[in-house]
């Protein structure tokens, strides 16, 4: 007995009593083919227990219609909305997408870039890891001419497009609000410096303390991987500390919340003896007591912006121009900040 997966067209059309031409058009919907007729062949195929072979098609279009996305986390509130705006517009414009994750190991991203290179995919958007210096191992696709779009995390490259929310005027933005609270001495909580975003919010930080006639002081300065362990840590370093900061500004929601919640243990007064802001505007900012001032970064306007220029850049094969698209970020002021002056 012949099994499901190998089922043939040709089986179809002698169910049916018509040509395998006939059933191969039927299957791709084709206009010369009635719609009565159409109906019957995907009812018989679907009975018969016929599987498209897709591969086989894309290799006859020399399109597969699969993009591939690699983040360095899927348990990041954040990446999650990136996915769900790129699943989205992927799903409106007939797009598969094949999801993978770095674990923010550049090695992990080379054998994420070779997966998706032989699964033939038409494009790739990325968020690079926390330790990728280069873009070498993405010569494969650039020779081959397969658009990559950088989201997030990025590196200039001639050809590929950007999209990325201003990292610096953010981190300006949410140092500034902290002084004009009355700050002074502002911690920092920041991620490996050789990613734009955590590079961009450090200067940003950097210029509104300078703006601001703040002096710089190295040891306010943390730089980590920015997880709840990281919050922690920084919690302990500042308990121990002569004078304590006054003003926090973290990179992430995690680490600024571990963090309060570490210090409200010791008895730290929130925003009174130390105003904190975080970033990404986690779902857990409106939960913590008091509120979390944050950084609102619209992960899935991101996903769907990143989507749709990839799929332009495919259906415009001529065009090879270097743009970077910012989206706006907005800083969300809540009770953790917030002081009577």
């Amino acid at each position: 007995m012949k099994s499901r997966s190998d089922i043939t067209i040709y089986d179809i059309a002698k169910s049916l009593n018509i040509s395998a031409s006939t059933v191969s058009r039927g299957l791709n919907d084709h206009k010369s083919i009635r719609k009565e007729t159409k109906k019957k062949i995907i009812r018989t195929a679907r009975e018969m227990g016929y599987q498209h072979n897709t591969f086989a098609s894309s290799l006859r279009k020399k399109r597969t219609n699969t993009i591939g996305v690699i983040l360095p986390r899927i348990n990041s509130y954040f990446m999650s909305t990136v996915i769900s705006g790129m699943e989205k517009t992927m799903n409106q414009n007939g797009y598969n997408l094949i999801i993978s994750q770095s674990q923010e190991s550049v090695q992990r991203e080379i054998a994420n870039l070779e997966t998706m290179f032989n699964s033939r995919v038409d494009g790739l958007m990325i968020s690079l890891a926390y330790d990728t210096k280069d873009l070498k191992h993405f010569d494969l696709f650039f020779r081959k001419g397969i658009p990559v779009i950088f989201f997030d995390r990025v590196f200039e490259h001639p050809g590929c497009t950007s999209v990325v929310i201003d990292n610096f005027r953010a981190g300006y933005d949410a140092t500034i609000h902290l002084i004009d609270q009355g700050c002074e001495r502002i911690m920092h909580l920041g991620g490996s410096l050789i990613r734009n975003v955590y590079l961009d919010r450090f200067n940003g930080y950097k210029k509104a303390l300078k703006d601001r006639a703040i002096p710089f002081e190295k040891e306010f300065v943390h730089i980590s991987m920015l997880n709840e362990q990281t919050g922690i840590e920084v919690a302990e370093k500042i308990l121990k500390m002569k004078q304590l900061p006054d003003g926090i500004f973290a990179s992430n929601d995690t680490s600024a919340v571990a963090l309060m919640c570490r210090l409200k243990e010791e008895g730290i007064s929130i925003p009174e003896q130390i105003a904190v802001v975080g970033f990404n505007n986690n779902p857990i900012a409106k939960i913590i007591d008091p509120n979390l001032t944050t950084v609102d970064y619209p992960g899935q306007k991101m996903g769907e912006i990143a989507v749709a220029t990839l799929i332009d850049k495919l259906n415009r094969s001529d065009e090879n121009k270097t743009r970077t698209i910012v989206i706006d970020h907005e800083l969300i002021i809540r009770q953790s900040s917030l002081r009577d002056q």
